[in-house]
């Protein structure tokens, strides 16, 4: 990593995250029409690049939103009008998609569970054998409270259940720890670029599969930004519906080239590295883990505040070593503290974090 300048705080907040000068240099290629040979090239490179982290033959489409755009597209593509679509919950992330599915008219179940619990595989199964489905949407790695998901365990429930597209909401784990799209038979596999695929905010993809277009056929009403018909239909010509973030290709085109280089299990490694680092500093420093044993992120770790130490006064003291970490999400704030370790942050930056917040706690007492 290039040395920070004077302006410059690393971030060590789950999103947007640290973002190496090279990516960002990499935005300021010149500009290039986006109906253009050029766009379409560029567009084609990066295809079987993102299968490839993906672990996916699906189509990878790229939208111009936040990841939260295309929950939009995967709930309004993916629902019939007169069918259900059953949300699994365990905090403010996939509830909110529950909230967007609702939002767009669709008839949406929940199974919830207290934030800092994973929705186990046999609560699915137990859902599924009451009710039929179009669909059944997770979030895999729940970024407000550091829940990594069995998404592996819900797609063995599903095997029986041909009919049910599988949703699945990565955007905290992708480029972070494996996603294995086509092994876990998932039908819309979404992420955004500013967690650990490490680019600015702006640009999201979607591995979709062929049952989701075959679906969206039977929706009335699919809009047309998010419009997964529209989106293929330009996909096939290496393109986009509407205006795409250029610049911001150009970067996710050098990222790939950077994550493949690293190696994916190797990258995967250094996640889990960082995160068991972060876990045994919890534990040293006489906090706990909010998130549920078996079930830690290796991506995000949401930390219970049990010392009952001033986020805010901890977060300034951090500031004047270029550092920042993220306070609790939404009613967990104050309560607890999110420290990531995803994108390209190395074993030795959460080092020189974590002795600058023992040096903290040592002050504070």
């Amino acid at each position: 990593m290039s040395p920070r300048n004077d302006h410059h705080v690393r971030l060590f907040i789950p999103g947007p995250v640290e973002v190496r000068p090279e990516i960002l240099d990499a935005q300021a290629e010149w500009m290039i029409g986006h109906r253009s040979s050029d766009f379409a090239a560029l567009y084609a490179r990066m295809q079987p690049k993102l299968q490839q982290t993906f672990y996916t033959q699906h189509p990878v489409y790229l939208y111009t939103s936040s990841g939260t755009g295309v929950w939009e597209s995967a709930s309004r593509c993916a629902v019939r009008d007169e069918a259900r679509i059953l949300h699994l919950t365990c905090g403010a992330f996939s509830e909110r998609w529950a909230e967007v599915s609702e939002l767009n008219g669709k008839q949406v179940d929940v199974i919830a569970v207290e934030w800092g619990q994973a929705v186990k595989p046999e609560q699915l199964a137990d859902a599924l054998r009451r009710t039929a489905y179009d669909a059944v949407a997770c979030v895999m790695n729940e970024t407000s409270t550091g829940v990594r998901n069995p998404v592996e365990d819900y797609a063995e429930v599903l095997k029986d259940y041909p009919e049910t597209l599988f949703l699945v909401d990565v955007v905290s784990i992708y480029a972070g720890a494996k996603v294995d799209v086509d092994g876990w038979g998932i039908d819309v596999c979404l992420t955004s670029t500013q967690k650990a695929f490490a680019l600015p905010p702006g640009m999201a993809f979607a591995a979709v599969s062929p049952a989701v277009l075959e679906r969206a056929r039977q929706v009335r009403n699919r809009g047309y930004y998010f419009d997964v018909l529209e989106i293929d239909k330009h996909h096939q010509k290496n393109n986009t519906p509407a205006t795409p973030p250029i610049s911001l290709m150009y970067a996710a085109d050098r990222q790939l080239d950077d994550i493949l280089a690293e190696g994916l299990e190797a990258r995967f490694a250094r996640h889990e590295r960082m995160a068991q680092m972060t876990r045994e500093w919890v534990k040293r420093a006489g906090f706990a883990l909010f998130s549920e044993e078996g079930y830690h992120s290796p991506t995000v770790t949401t930390v219970a505040n049990t010392r009952e130490i001033d986020i805010s006064a901890l977060n300034a003291f951090l500031r004047e070593r270029g550092m920042v970490i993220s306070n609790g999400y939404g009613k967990l704030k104050g309560k607890t503290f999110r420290i990531a370790h995803m994108g390209d942050t190395q074993p030795e930056d959460m080092a020189a974090l974590f002795a600058a917040m023992d040096e903290f706690l040592t002050r504070v007492g």
